[in-house]
């Protein structure tokens, strides 16, 4: 790693908290954005509160942040995924998850370019989904988590001059908050998810980690504008349930 302030979105809990631990563990100052403070301590670790899926409170949260820190690197993690299908899906559930995953990135992004400028080697990382690529019940979720991987692209052919790498992660199902508020512990429907697995098992917060350190590492320069599948095999036949 470089020594730089990395800020991650949803960094109190789940594959946020998981990102924001083993950079810590590396010597990485980390800045935490959540609706939630983190549960834990650390001397490198500065920690705000804020709802993404609020404009005015995102753009005011952005700018306290970059005006206390210098962001060398930003991990847009936080997400939601209000499952419905076609029938019941509502339009204001696209509209608010537009705002979570495409909008507050969008904000915060901006706030933070001088730092991700000047730091000569610049990363942001989305973390999407494996269902970007559709799945039952998923209309607003799938639908902007598709954005990110175009808003994605596209700030990587901006940026790339500058030395700011831009790329995606999709994870497939991950036991995390989100999952387990949709999937009962122990039942048979998380059986039946890792079953559908290829390599029979449910991901970690670890495994998604595991690949965010890839993408964020110094030595990572020439790599940017992609989307990295980390879902044991899932992107390759998709999921029924």
């Amino acid at each position: 790693m470089t020594g730089k302030t990395t800020l991650i979105t949803g960094g109190n809990s789940g594959i946020g908290a998981a990102i924001a631990q083993q950079l810590l563990a590396t010597g990485e100052a980390v800045v935490s954005l959540g609706l939630e403070l983190p549960g834990w301590e650390h001397e490198k670790l500065s920690g705000y509160t804020a709802d993404l899926t609020d404009a005015a409170a995102t753009a005011e949260i952005a700018a306290r942040i970059a005006a206390e820190h210098r962001i060398g690197a930003l991990v847009h993690n936080a997400g939601m995924i209000l499952p419905n299908l076609l029938a019941d899906a509502k339009s204001e559930d696209v509209v608010k998850l537009a705002q979570l995953h495409l909008a507050a990135p969008l904000t915060l992004t901006q706030a933070m370019l001088p730092g991700l400028k000047d730091s000569g080697q610049g990363r942001i990382l989305f973390i999407s989904s494996r269902a970007s690529m559709g799945m039952p019940t998923r209309s607003a979720y799938a639908s902007t988590k598709a954005g990110v991987h175009g808003l994605a692209r596209t700030w990587a052919l901006e940026l790339a001059g500058q030395g700011i790498t831009v790329n995606v992660i999709a994870p497939g199902p991950v036991k995390t908050e989100n999952f387990w508020g949709i999937v009962p512990k122990g039942g048979e429907l998380e059986d039946k998810i890792a079953n559908s697995v290829p390599v029979k098992r449910i991901g970690t917060s670890e495994d998604i980690t595991n690949a965010a350190l890839f993408f964020l590492d110094a030595k990572a320069s020439f790599i940017t504008g992609q989307v990295l599948y980390v879902c044991g095999g899932t992107s390759l036949g998709g999921l029924g349930a």
